[in-house]
């Protein structure tokens, strides 16, 4: 099977890129480098921006915290780098807030992701441990090291592939008028 040279190529069969679900109001990303921020790897436009990156600012860990405005599914996730400086260890936690550097190991991860040089430079998707990540509000991802050991993770692109829940936004009802 070919793949497409679109960009939708990359997006797993039955899932879509949540990117229009995540609610950026709420976006956080602990040691960020302030001129290469979160938005350069996440969000549409700019993640396909080949001159456009997050990075780390202090040493080579990132902590991402990603609130969704609808409940998702999660089924796998994209991340694009340079083959030395691109994320290797990828922690990510299922509905877990306020988590810092100095607590992210009290925690078992959802799941653990070792990207290798090709996922990177590749773009391809990492499938995950699916149901563990059923009913997601929110996702946090401990980038742990990179491929080289260097001092600074890079990551161009992230995507996260999956699907929403059909629940009710009690925003959207009504009251009822009696007559």
């Amino acid at each position: 099977m070919a793949a497409a040279p679109a960009p939708s190529a990359s997006v797993p069969r039955g899932q879509v890129d949540l990117v229009d679900f995540i609610d950026w109001t709420g976006v956080e990303c602990l040691n960020q480098d302030p001129a290469h921020g979160i938005a350069n790897a996440l969000k549409q436009g700019y993640r396909e921006d080949e001159g456009l990156h997050l990075a780390s600012d202090s040493d080579e860990q990132l902590l991402i915290y990603i609130p969704f405005m609808q409940v998702i599914k999660l089924h796998s996730a994209l991340f694009k780098g340079p083959e030395e400086e691109g994320p290797k260890t990828v922690k990510l936690f299922s509905n877990r807030e306020h988590m810092g550097f100095s607590n992210v190991n009290d925690f078992p991860p959802s799941d653990s992701v070792d990207l290798s040089s090709s996922h990177l430079l590749e773009s391809k998707p990492v499938t995950l441990k699916y149901v563990k990540f059923q009913n997601v509000r929110s996702l946090t991802m401990f980038i742990e090291d990179n491929q080289s050991g260097a001092d600074i993770t890079k990551i161009q692109k992230i995507a996260l592939y999956g699907t929403t829940v059909d629940t009710t936004n009690m925003k959207d009802l009504k009251k009822i008028e009696e007559h």
